[in-house]
């Protein structure tokens, strides 16, 4: 045989099987840049988008179709009562540094997070829990102090997830959890790398690797995709773009929905917006299908509620806040500003708010109301708006599941304070029977409807491009994650 063409077809097969082989990593973009990786001590929804489900879990988790599943607790028991919730856990399960994950750490987990002192930024979601117990290893009592029906939904948020009192501290910086992926490397302001976790104790995933890729900018993020240095972006920046991308075969578009409750959220506090007047022209001076179509090219679902128009007990309540400039400013003239006010507005990186702030700020000024814009880099907004309450008008999109129990939190950002929305908070708590909690989750929405809490814009869409060969992608977000779990390349 001739050598020269021997050596030359195995180097060819050589070649051929290294263009054929399987892609077992992946690069996730993402706009925002987390501020932490500590899902039990940050606000930010990108802590989530990177850890939940992947380097982080809980005792149950959201799926992608919104239902709730057993995660580290593999079966639970609840007393006819309602109050002791009794959950056995997976087995052999272990944290990233090699310790055993145990029903110790479940137990520090949730005292942690429901201390006096605790910084978790859902700490009311643990508010209801009356005693944890660690019965042994595997088993997990926990006691509330009056039954709740949505608890099995608390413990799969990403607060809830469950650390280690050995390696919690530096969770911001160097998360230790029991996922399916570990924590690699985070290149500050560039991106986070993820690799696949060996002794993972549940279905081994598909890929090998993982990397979230910062790209604020609509237009590089664009460019990215169209170069492949990205992808999948499932929460894409630039909806402009994406009749480009579904008309590539190379790329394969997902527009579902989310849980983000988009809002104008006003200081319920602030001399000037404590006048429900004024909050009621706010509302009114607002045209949802002008956003819309102005900050997201089409992309959206008006609201006029704190609820996702896809949950079943929604309320259409647009009709309430519907667009009347002319009603807006009598209610001006009523609450003492007939020549006109001035209110700041600061708005943080998103695309829906930049572009949605300047849309608004036109709309107002069509009624007297002028605006002051600052606009703010994530840890900014957080400070000055969310921890702080500097602010008159910002735009944020709420994109936690079921969150409408915020506005029962005096002290949370928009400062909305009414007894009577608490007490019936209270009672959604405590009621079980499906039926009564849809009743109570309807006349929740009426009445912050009612009270003009804040101007109700539009449920965000997710907006997601892909590479036609990738599946397992969420098209819909039940919850703020990045889920990876089921993601794998196809030929």
């Amino acid at each position: 045989m001739n050598m020269r063409v021997f050596a030359g077809a195995a180097a060819f097969a050589l070649l051929a099987g290294s263009a054929f082989a399987q892609q077992t990593d992946i690069t996730i973009g993402m706009q925002l840049e987390p501020p932490n990786l500590d899902p039990t001590g940050g606000a930010a929804a990108a802590i989530d988008e990177v850890v939940y489900a992947n380097v982080f879990e809980g005792l149950t988790r959201y799926q992608a179709d919104g239902s709730i599943a057993p995660a580290l607790a593999a079966s639970w028991e609840i007393s006819d009562d309602g109050l002791t919730y009794t959950f056995t856990l997976q087995e052999g399960v272990m944290f990233h540094d090699g310790t055993a994950m145990t029903a110790e750490d479940v137990k520090f987990s949730l005292d942690r997070a429901r201390a006096e002192d605790s910084t978790n930024a859902q700490k009311a979601l643990f508010a209801g829990i009356a005693d944890v117990e660690a019965v042994d290893d595997t088993t997990v009592r926990i006691t509330l102090s009056s039954p709740n029906g949505g608890f099995l939904t608390n413990l799969a948020w990403g607060d809830a997830v469950i650390v280690a009192p050995e390696s919690v501290e530096n969770a911001a910086t160097a998360p230790v959890g029991t996922g399916p992926f570990k924590f690699s490397r985070w290149v500050q302001g560039d991106r986070i790398e993820l690799e696949a976790n060996p002794d993972y104790w549940g279905e081994k995933p598909a890929l090998t690797a993982a990397t979230f890729k910062f790209i604020s900018d609509p237009t590089a993020a664009f460019a990215a995709m169209m170069a492949g240095d990205i992808d999948a972006f499932p929460n894409f920046p630039a909806p402009e773009t994406l009749i480009q991308f579904e008309a590539d075969p190379r790329f394969k578009l997902q527009v579902g929905s989310t849980e983000g409750e988009t809002i104008l959220s006003t200081n319920n506090k602030s001399e000037v917006l404590s006048d429900v007047r004024v909050r009621k022209a706010l509302a009114h001076a607002i045209n949802r299908q002008e956003i819309i179509d102005g900050a997201m090219f089409g992309y959206g679902t008006p609201i006029g509620t704190h609820f996702a128009p896809h949950h079943p007990d929604y309320v259409d309540l647009t009709g309430q806040s519907a667009y009347d400039p002319d009603l807006a400013r009598s209610l001006l003239a009523e609450a003492g500003h007939a020549d006109g006010l001035t209110l700041t507005l600061k708005l943080p990186p998103p695309t829906y708010a930049r572009r949605g702030g300047e849309i608004i700020a036109a709309q107002l000024r069509e009624v007297g109301i002028e605006t002051e814009i600052s606009n703010l880099e994530w840890a900014q907004w957080l400070e000055q708006v969310f921890r702080g309450k500097d602010y008159d008008l910002t735009i944020v999109s709420h994109t936690e599941p079921m969150d409408i129990n915020i506005y029962a939190r005096p002290e949370y950002y928009f400062q909305y304070d009414n007894p009577d929305f608490q007490e019936l908070m209270a009672e959604l708590d405590i009621a079980t029977d499906p039926a009564e909690r849809s009743s109570l989750m309807q006349d929740a929405q009426r009445m912050i409807a009612d009270d003009y809490v804040n101007g109700y814009l539009f449920q965000l869409a997710r907006t997601g491009v892909a590479d036609a060969r990738i599946e397992g992608l969420w098209l819909n977000a039940p919850t703020q994650a990045n889920d990876l779990t089921d993601v794998r390349w196809t030929q």
